[in-house]
């Protein structure tokens, strides 16, 4: 007899399959539709696989010690419901650490969701992933100055909190905790 957990399981892994299938489907037609592209876009896909196959065995290990040894308590406590703005800056801070592919930071945002963390913090994390790395940041200044960089900075930092937010809200809104 299977267990609600793992006919979820098996339904999510089916809607993966078919997601990926209408994938390979429309791909197929686009290169179809122009064969030129195909030199292309097969050394873009393997260039990818390649990048993913050094990055997400490593992504995967962190990922088991995070679940084992950090305990959901204390993701609560810092970035769960009652965590306020400090969790949001905590979210904002962690995720301007990471300098690899924004693709390694879902895992770890999916995991951070498992254990506890608010939606806000979840959406910070991701978007100072996506546009606040540090490194990102030390080359701005190197190039653009340091009056652009703290500008943009500022309005970025602004912004992906009040977005977290906004989606916070909305999430709640359809479907409460």
């Amino acid at each position: 007899m299977k267990t609600s957990k793992t006919s979820s399981i098996m339904t999510d892994i089916y809607k993966d399959i078919i997601i990926l299938g209408v994938v390979v489907i429309v791909a197929s037609g686009l290169l179809a539709s122009y064969p030129a592209k195909t030199e292309a876009v097969t050394f873009t896909i393997w260039d990818y696989f390649i990048e993913m196959m050094f990055i997400l065995p490593a992504v995967m290990v962190i990922m088991g010690v995070f679940a084992v040894f950090v305990p959901d308590e204390m993701i609560e406590k810092y970035l769960g419901r009652y965590s306020g703005f400090k969790g949001l800056f905590i979210s904002l801070l962690f995720g301007s650490l990471p300098t690899g592919p924004l693709y390694v930071a879902f895992p770890i945002a999916s995991q951070l969701i498992e254990k506890g963390a608010r939606v806000s913090s979840i959406i910070v994390f991701l978007s100072a992933c996506a546009c606040l790395k540090i490194p990102q940041e030390m080359m701005e200044l190197h190039f653009l100055g340091a009056k652009f960089m703290i500008l943009r900075l500022s309005f970025t930092v602004v912004f992906v909190i009040a977005m977290g937010i906004l989606i916070e809200k909305l999430v709640l809104k359809r479907r409460p905790l």
